[in-house]
């Protein structure tokens, strides 16, 4: 490793949330792997065993393991630190704001033992790190799991801080002006987050200083590509007032992601998939987090039930309330899936031609990557701005329902399944096609956006440590 490489030790400061972890340890394997950065991850001990695969195969990556912090008060009915079960993220927020002096401890000992801390790199939940970065007199890098179009929204909202003006009305339109295209948003799809602010509120002011703290950070790294959002992309650094926003992703193939077994239950889905006619399933999969009432469940099994489509229903969370004997009655052209899904591989089959999705961005992200038009469930969180991206822009994504609020019309919802497969949803799936073929030239070694914006980013932050070197 040359000397110059060897300044250059990030410290990783992720939230310990799949869909937010995964990507920006894929992100701290490469620039340890590919650019020589030292890197270490802080992780508390109930979250350390995510970090083994990539702790096996990067050795100049190191965990810093710090207890889960326990100087706050938790509401009543929550499991203690140890359980990670709160009722509202924002007091996990708050909670992990605890890690600030921990981490500039260490920070001060190692600086002092061996290699100095040269940047942060933090998730954007985790905005406090912005403080502990100038405490440590070193640029921080915001990780924003989430697409373009959605941190220009999450920026909007918490700098304007929009009201509705009918507290009755949760369809009430919230214009985003600034933003490409100006958006409107009922207030219900708004993040959550926000929707329970309370100006005055200590936790709601620790909050929005966490995002405010993210706009005043040195530079934004986010896991979508260049030729995916540009028109995001542009408004970012235009409204943060400097080039430094570096889109790197798809993170699962620029880090490499990790590997996984099939079992011999998914051998034999796989040997399904190859008896089925090309892009004559759906597979249906609402992420690792978000869990759908039973009402839901009930109308979900009864749409793809009366669709008459094949189908492949990863179940996860919701198995207990699946309809006594649906598999039954959809035996042969339905299967549903408990537990763990390798939802990559199954989007990657020819057989599937569709993906009824709540548009988590890793699951948009995967989609893309296989060349398939989603149907639109959005639930909370990004999910809105992301369906809207699919279906108004990209032009491979299809309403299915949104919210979890009445529950939807099963005959409607099979319509949309229905049209979604074989020739009536060729359309869409060549538009599908296109973003995936601009996925993969952006991943493309040397040549492609994502490895390009990667490598200015290790060049700007390189410039920065020789700088303050002098």
């Amino acid at each position: 490793m040359a000397e110059a490489e060897q300044r250059n030790h990030l410290l990783v400061v992720p939230f310990p949330a799949p869909s937010h972890m995964l990507p920006l340890l894929d992100l701290a394997y490469f620039l340890s792997a590919s650019f020589g950065f030292a890197v270490t991850v802080v992780v508390t001990p109930k979250n350390l065993p995510c970090l083994s695969p990539l702790l096996s195969r990067a050795p100049a990556v190191s965990p810093l393991v710090l207890p889960f912090p326990g100087d706050f008060d938790l509401p009543p009915g929550v499991e203690d630190a140890q359980g990670l079960r709160f009722p509202h993220v924002n007091t996990l927020l708050r909670a992990l704001g605890g890690l600030h002096g921990p981490i500039l401890r260490w920070a001060e000992e190692a600086a002092a033992a061996y290699l100095p801390v040269s940047a942060v790199l933090s998730d954007f939940f985790l905005g406090w790190t912005h403080r502990l970065a100038a405490d440590l007199g070193v640029p921080r890098l915001v990780f924003s799991p989430s697409g373009a179009a959605a941190l220009a929204v999450q920026h909007s909202l918490w700098r304007r801080l929009p009201q509705r003006t009918n507290f009755d009305d949760a369809e009430e339109l919230i214009p985003f002006p600034s933003v490409p295209r100006s958006p409107l948003y009922p207030w219900r799809q708004l993040p959550t987050l926000f929707k329970i602010f309370e100006q005055g509120d200590p936790l709601s002011e620790f909050v929005r200083d966490g995002f405010l703290g993210n706009i005043d950070s040195w530079a934004f790294v986010i896991n979508t590509f260049s030729e995916l959002e540009k028109p995001y992309l542009d408004h970012l650094r235009d409204d943060l007032g400097h080039e430094r926003v570096w889109a790197v992703g798809p993170l699962s193939l620029i880090g490499g992601g990790s590997s996984t077994e099939r079992d011999a239950a998914v051998e034999e889905l796989f040997a399904w998939l190859d008896g089925c006619i090309e892009a004559s399933v759906v597979y249906v999969a609402f992420g690792s987090l978000a869990v759908l009432p039973p009402a839901q469940v009930s109308a979900l099994a009864a749409g793809l039930e009366k669709s008459g489509a094949r189908f492949v229903w990863a179940a996860k969370g919701v198995e207990e309330t699946i309809p006594e004997r649906f598999e039954e009655r959809v035996a042969g052209r339905g299967r549903v899936l408990r537990g763990w899904a390798p939802q990559t591989a199954i989007l990657g089959h020819p057989a599937v031609g569709a993906f009824l999705s709540h548009c988590g961005w890793n699951s948009v992200l995967e989609a893309v990557a296989a060349g398939v038009p989603v149907l639109t469930w959005p639930i909370s969180a990004d999910q809105y701005t992301n369906a809207r991206l699919l279906k108004e822009e990209l032009g491979m994504g299809t309403v299915a329902y949104e919210g979890v609020e009445p529950a939807p019309d099963p005959t409607e919802l099979a319509r949309v399944v229905t049209q979604s497969v074989g020739e009536a949803g060729r359309a869409r799936r060549e538009k599908a096609k296109d973003a995936s073929r601009a996925m993969a030239a952006a991943v493309q070694e040397y040549s492609g956006s994502s490895y390009m914006n990667l490598a200015a980013l290790k060049e700007e932050l390189s410039r920065w440590t020789s700088l303050k070197a002098i």
